[in-house]
Formats: C-alpha cells, sequence, structure tokens
C-alpha cells in the first residue's frame, strides 16, 4: 500500500485494507489541513501485530479528542497521560472488581495488543477538542471490513456502547454492555465482567487467557 504511512500495518491486514486504499487516501488527504489526532503515524497503530494474532477486540467509537491522548488504540493512552480519561478509569475500576487486578498508573494498553488483544475504534481519527468529527469520512467502511474478518476468525469481541454494537453481527462471540463512559457506566458497564468471561472463552476454545 502506497499513498499513506503503513510502517505499523502488519503485512497480514494489507488484504483487508487494500480495497479500501482510494477512500484511506482520500480520508487521509481531507484531514491534513485539520488539527488531527492521533498522529499521522499512529492512526492505523492496532494494525501493528498478525491478524492471526488476534483473539479478541475490543471496539470503541473514536480516538480520544484532548491533545496527545489518543495513540492509536481504542481507550488507550500514552503512557505519559495524567490524570486518565474518565473511561478508561472507568475500564480500570470494572477490571479491579472483576479479575483483582490494581489500577495501573499508566493508561497504555499496548500489552494487552500484543496479547492478542485489538484496540480498534469506529472512527480511527478525529479533531482536535472534537469528539466524534470526523465521523462522516468513511472510516466505518474500513472497520466494518476489519470485523468482517476478524468474525469470520472466530475472535471475541468487546463491544461497549451502541457505536461498538453496530459490528455485533460480524461476530458469534460477543460481550456487550453500555459505554464506560461516565454518562453511560452505571447503565450495566459496572458489573458486566467482561474481562473475566474473554478469559473463560479463550481457555475453553484451548487459548491462552489475557493477564489483563
Amino acid at each position: 500500500m502506497k499513498d499513506f504511512d503503513s510502517s505499523r500495518v502488519h503485512s497480514s491486514w494489507l488484504p483487508i485494507l487494500e480495497p479500501h486504499r482510494e477512500l484511506i487516501v482520500d480520508i487521509l488527504t481531507r484531514i491534513s489541513m485539520e488539527d488531527f489526532t492521533p498522529s499521522s503515524h499512529q492512526i492505523f497503530r492496532a494494525f501493528e501485530v498478525p491478524l492471526d494474532s488476534i483473539k479478541c477486540v475490543i471496539v470503541g467509537q473514536d480516538p480520544y479528542p484532548s491533545r496527545g491522548h489518543a495513540h492509536g488504540l481504542s481507550f488507550s493512552t500514552d503512557a505519559a497521560i495524567s490524570p486518565l480519561p474518565k473511561s478508561l478509569l472507568n475500564i480500570f475500576k470494572e477490571l479491579k472488581s472483576d479479575v483483582g487486578k490494581s489500577i495501573p498508573e499508566s493508561g497504555d494498553l499496548s500489552s494487552w495488543l500484543h496479547q492478542g488483544v485489538m484496540l480498534l475504534n469506529r472512527v480511527l481519527t478525529t479533531r482536535v477538542g472534537q469528539a466524534n468529527s470526523h465521523s462522516k469520512l468513511g472510516w466505518q467502511q474500513v472497520t466494518d471490513s476489519v470485523a468482517r474478518e476478524l468474525g469470520k476468525r472466530d475472535v471475541i469481541a468487546i463491544l461497549w456502547g451502541k457505536h461498538a454494537q453496530e459490528l455485533s453481527h460480524h461476530f458469534k462471540f460477543s460481550i456487550e454492555s453500555a459505554h464506560p463512559s461516565p454518562l453511560s457506566s452505571y447503565r450495566g458497564f459496572f458489573g458486566s465482567k467482561p474481562f473475566s468471561k474473554v478469559n473463560e472463552f479463550l481457555i475453553s476454545q484451548g487459548k491462552d487467557p489475557i493477564d489483563w
């Protein structure tokens, strides 16, 4: 793939992304004059590991709009960010409640990615300071194709909120609840135990569980 920085894209993803090359180039061209996030070299960071290594996908809406927070992985932040985004803090609270893990000081979830947890946003970019501002550029066509491929491979999906749940039909196995945002987390996110449920599923499939 030419025309965009694919240095973080593992070659196994290119057959899924290639049919969208013209759309991707068009989107990147349209936002090139904007102040957007994450940085251009991090937009496709969720694709840096081999496709066949993915065991679970966590789908987010779009990147954190605050400058410097997003780094290409849904819900994850750069390790230097403090305080943590409220949605991520709620995720960590549920993680502690679910599997007993202490709340991390760092919001960098890269270790999850390298254990086979894809952290995928429905929309891969946004304007700095404006959440959901790139929702009509066409990124969903790309992430639909990604979800379809993952579903074919029996990857288990964690779908938090309505935007993520738009992809539920692609997956045979999914865990769905309210979004971890403070606006919705008390409508069923807390107590949903997604982390232990994923590991129970993986073990039942003869796969190694995730060290969340």
